[in-house]
């Protein structure tokens, strides 16, 4: 897998050991030399998203925004836009021909809603993305932000209540949804699919004691028993790994767990896939406890 490949699944933004670990020093060499990837001020590699972005908003003495913005902050994202993203004054004149190949938005934008070097704040731009992206798209760009520690839970809420009009309400569900516990994009678009499955309760990273060992699976749903992980090959495709993930989904099943494991080609590509299992299980009965399934039955009188 190359360093372009294993960015664009870990959102964008990846620090160096990890890249490393993927690929190789060197392929991260090449890829720096060639200008796949870019190093940042804070020491991490990225896409070049951000760089695209500005330049793109520059010619059109526009500001930054959305996807673009996201990416200049250093927040995991979903995908990768396909056109840069940009915001222009409600009341500019921009012809059809202009705006080719370009997300553009209109929007009147406050002085202090805007930063160096022409992109709009942190507040903004997670307000931006959770009032006009796809849930599951706003919610990884929200559980990053929050990650990074770029905002509290608390502002971020406050955010959204703040939020009038078209997006408000999504805006809001996305704020409510949102956790710094999500270790990346993929975990938090498993998380919005799961969300949106009627009956499941899903909360992430809960850590369980089950039978004298200490796990904390991707997702998890206490009153049903449920495990739901988001399974990387790069990442658990080795030896040692794979030993422990063996030990460890061996303690939760024989705990009486239900554990569901999906990829990221499934996850990102196919979620009516994650979803149709993740509804199979929310139609089927909850389980009983160990407890439960444990206890006797009464002893029958004799006749």
């Amino acid at each position: 897998m190359s360093v372009v490949e294993v960015l664009e699944q870990l959102g964008g933004v990846a620090d160096y050991a990890i890249l490393c670990e993927a690929t190789s020093r060197s392929k991260v060499r090449r890829a720096l030399r060639a200008g796949l990837v870019v190093r940042d001020a804070r020491g991490r590699y990225s896409l070049r998203t951000a760089e695209i972005g500005l330049r793109a908003a520059r010619r059109l003495t526009a500001i930054a925004s959305h996807r673009s913005a996201a990416a200049h902050w250093g927040w995991e994202m979903k995908r990768q836009p396909q056109q840069p993203a940009m915001t222009v004054p409600r009341n500019r004149n921009l012809p059809a021909k202009r705006r080719e190949g370009l997300d553009v938005h209109f929007a009147d934008l406050r002085d202090d809603e805007v930063a160096a070097p022409g992109v709009t704040t942190r507040e903004r731009t997670v307000v931006d993305c959770m009032r006009a992206l796809r849930f599951d798209e706003a919610l990884a760009i929200a559980d990053s932000a929050l990650r990074h520690r770029d905002l509290t839970k608390h502002r971020l809420l406050e955010l959204a209540a703040a939020v009038t009009g078209k997006g408000g309400k999504q805006a809001r569900r996305v704020a409510a949804a949102a956790s710094a516990k999500a270790a990346n994009p993929f975990e938090s678009v498993l998380r919005a699919i799961a969300l949106e499955v009627p009956g499941l309760q899903v909360e992430p990273q809960v850590v369980l004691h089950v039978d004298g060992h200490t796990v904390r699976p991707d997702l998890v749903d206490l009153s049903r028993r449920l495990v739901v992980e988001a399974e990387s090959f790069e990442w658990h495709g080795r030896r040692e790994a794979l030993d422990r993930d063996c030990i460890r989904y061996n303690v939760l099943s024989l705990g009486g767990w239900t554990i569901l494991r999906f990829s990221w080609e499934q996850v990102m590509r196919r979620p009516w896939y994650v979803r149709r299992c993740l509804i199979t299980i929310a139609d089927s009965p909850r389980p009983r406890t160990v407890k439960q399934a444990n206890r006797r039955r009464p002893a029958r009188k004799c006749a």
